[in-house]
């Protein structure tokens, strides 16, 4: 199979196209015929060596984790699945190492759902992991109707998802972002405030009665400002900041695969709850680019790789 693959740490470079052999598949795991895969922040952050203490590579290794594709063999023990399923997923093993930037991968039953039927292969792989961390944040956090939450560069991939989720519980959104990213929070239900300093003034200015749940997708002083914010009895949820759990007594936490997850985000995409937007779409022989493109932080939605 073509695969990309790199064999050491370092900038999209070392990222290449090769012929690899096609995965084996085990009692609990499907062979998938990758038709998309999406770029997130820790695909570039693990090729560069910064998890390195944190999950292990294996080289050569093959990136990505989210994968939309079809099901070419099931293992003698996934009864959920069967050959020709359209399946989406978040596709995170043990170690970094046959990912889905290729044209198979061996993904664990636990890993997968059915894709939504209205979006396309492309779209569907933008969702599993900006997705789920979206909604398992929402879910430790314990956002419900009526409150009001707060959340963090709303406009970004996990924020979006964030926005969209609470919103369909009947929550009252805040997001933060740049101007330029105002107009778009809106038409996602939100109501816009501008990022960096005055930021809790802004935030006061609106819901003076303060928050009762703040989501941290960015780090840098969200949980911070969060905490002056917080009505009584008020929680923050972090994927960034581990202060959030051990100095004010919140959540700190790391998407976990789940096909419970993404059978509820499939849905709220089937009530038409949940939309989500592609910034760039490029071949599988170009992934050193969708890498850099990720990099450099300036794209609003997901950047996406056609297989």
């Amino acid at each position: 199979m073509r695969a990309i693959t790199y064999s050491k740490f370092g900038s999209a470079d070392v990222l290449e196209l090769t012929d690899q052999p096609d995965p084996h598949i085990g009692p609990d795991t499907l062979l998938v015929r990758v038709k998309a895969a999406s770029v997130n922040p820790v695909d570039w952050k693990i090729r560069q060596g910064y998890l390195e203490g944190l999950i292990d590579t294996v080289f050569p290794a093959v990136p990505g984790w989210d994968v939309a594709g079809v099901v070419e063999q099931v293992g003698l023990d996934t009864a959920e699945f069967q050959v020709g399923d359209e399946v989406y997923g978040y596709v995170r093993k043990d170690t970094v190492q046959g990912g889905t930037f290729a044209e198979l991968v061996a993904a664990p039953v636990r890993t997968l759902a059915r894709k939504p039927a209205e979006l396309s292969f492309e779209e569907a792989a933008a969702v599993p992991l900006a997705g789920l961390t979206a909604y398992q944040a929402i879910q430790r956090a314990g956002v419900a109707e009526g409150q009001t939450v707060l959340v963090h560069a709303a406009a970004g991939g996990v924020g979006a998802f964030a926005v969209q989720i609470a919103k369909a519980l009947g929550a009252r959104v805040i997001g933060t972002a740049s101007e330029g990213n105002h107009e778009f929070l809106r038409t996602l239900g939100a109501e816009a405030v501008t990022y960096g300093d005055g930021l809790v003034d802004r935030v006061r200015a609106i819901a003076p009665d303060g928050i009762d749940v703040a989501l941290d997708f960015v780090g840098g002083g969200a949980v911070a400002a969060s905490a002056e914010l917080l009505a009584d009895g008020g929680t923050i949820a972090s994927i960034a900041d581990p202060t959030a759990r051990t100095e004010h007594g919140g959540h700190y936490l790391w998407v976990r695969p789940s096909t419970a997850g993404l059978d509820a985000l499939t849905a709220l995409f089937d009530a038409g709850e949940l939309t989500v937007e592609i910034a760039q779409v490029f071949d599988l022989a170009d992934a050193a680019d969708a890498h850099r493109a990720s990099e450099t932080g300036h794209t609003r939605g997901k950047v996406v790789v056609r297989v």
